[in-house]
């Protein structure tokens, strides 16, 4: 098991810590709605995934 040798200082660490960071998440264009959505996700507004749907939208329900 490693131990460490000698204490780790605070600056140290919490610059470290300070190195991680939230990032944005990629989003394309679904080419059917025209909407952005994640990319490789079923788009949330009209249900399409690689062209073909996949899931049921609310909004096509009340149709």
């Amino acid at each position: 098991m490693a131990v460490p040798k000698r204490k780790v200082s605070k600056a140290k660490g919490r610059s470290r810590i300070a190195n991680w960071k939230a990032t944005a998440p990629t989003l394309v264009e679904c080419p059917q709605c025209h909407e952005y959505k994640r990319a490789h996700a079923v788009c949330d507004s009209c249900g399409y995934y690689d062209g073909e749907k996949k899931i049921a939208v609310k909004s096509d329900e009340k149709k």
